[in-house]
């Protein structure tokens, strides 16, 4: 018989097994406690519970317990976790360190399908979609191994969170609950490619976390340069979408802006994306990329970075530039991941 694995239920779901069972719900909720606040990696952990349940718990589920394969430490305090899950398969996980708090960066997927030309986490494909406590998993271990809380999530590490949608969801709701270790919607951040009906399908579930969509172009032509996914959502598709999110839900919506020498740096693209955006009072968010070996993009010096900001500001648009972290380990999302595997053959 397959086991179930516990860490995947929502407090709903683990309350119908539990009273499936033929227990008291309440018991749900202390269950729901010890995997998701107390973070107990063993039936046996759960002290109140009885021995009946434990011994029935034992024969047909499981918890989430990735093992920590490798581990990086940045002399900035950041630290790159390389988390292997229960089938052999790894993902990649940083904890972040900033005067608010610390943030831990979580993958939605085994590898990525959407094919980004400067992503290391996109070469090998996708393997498989993460469990919604395989997710959560990734923050509690982060959460353990530093001694330190988690305040903020983003979901911006391996994989596209939209194209695991209903994981996703599942993990929001688990992370968010008062009886686990409830980190509140507006400490949480998701990152999208770009799928269209997956933001629409988002907007309507209201859930006050910021959106955070990856545009790196501002015209079709250099996008799908850089991402296949805009030959299925191009422009006039995806700015549409986050005009409504942005409507339905009363949130601002931030671009993730990758600086590319040569290709998407020039004044008249700052002009262009001005343009795309207007009347928005959206936040742009410019990141200099990391390198990435097989890749043919290369980083935008910093000062051309600067320049961009300050047109762009000067256009009217709000625009930041991402404090670069971890820049002396493997910084590039899925970079750990892939020399971990090129090492294993």
């Amino acid at each position: 018989m397959r086991k179930i694995c516990l860490s995947d239920y929502t407090l709903a779901e683990l309350t119908a097994y539990i009273v499936g069972l033929g227990q008291p719900k309440f018991r749900a909720k202390q269950i729901f406690k010890w995997l998701h606040q107390k973070l107990v990696t063993e039936f046996t952990q759960m002290t109140d519970q009885p021995k009946t349940l434990l011994a029935v718990l034992e024969e047909q589920c499981t918890i989430a317990v990735p093992t920590i394969r490798r581990k990086q430490q940045s002399k900035d305090g950041t630290v790159k976790y390389l988390l292997q899950l229960a089938d052999g398969n790894c993902i990649e996980t940083v904890l972040m360190r900033y005067k608010y708090g610390n943030t831990v960066c979580v993958s939605t997927q085994v590898g990525c399908a959407m094919g980004c030309r400067f992503c290391a986490s996109t070469q090998a494909g996708r393997v498989r979609d993460l469990t919604a406590g395989e997710i959560a998993a990734e923050i509690y271990t982060a959460q353990k191994d530093s001694g330190e809380r988690v305040s903020h999530i983003v979901l911006m590490g391996i994989g596209e969170p939209l194209h695991n949608f209903d994981n996703v969801m599942d993990f929001l709701e688990i992370i968010s609950c008062p009886e686990g270790v409830n980190i509140g919607m507006r400490n949480i951040s998701l990152s999208t490619c770009g799928l269209v009906p997956k933001i629409d399908e988002l907007a309507k579930r209201h859930l006050q976390l910021t959106l955070s969509v990856s545009l790196h172009a501002p015209d079709n032509v250099t996008r799908s340069g850089m991402m296949p996914v805009n030959d299925a959502y191009p422009l006039e598709e995806l700015i549409p979408a986050c005009r409504r999110y942005q409507k339905e839900t009363g949130r601002r919506i931030s671009f993730e802006y990758s600086m590319v020498r040569g290709v998407n740096d020039s004044s008249e693209m700052a002009q262009k994306l001005a343009r795309l955006i207007h009347g928005m009072g959206a936040h742009v968010n410019l990141i200099p990329i990391n390198p990435v070996d097989g890749s043919p993009y290369s980083a935008t010096d910093e000062a051309n970075v600067r320049r961009f900001q300050q047109e762009l500001e000067h256009l009217g648009v709000n625009a930041t530039v991402r404090r670069r972290l971890g820049t002396d380990i493997s910084a590039a999302c899925g970079q750990l991941r892939r020399e971990d595997a090129q090492a294993s053959t």
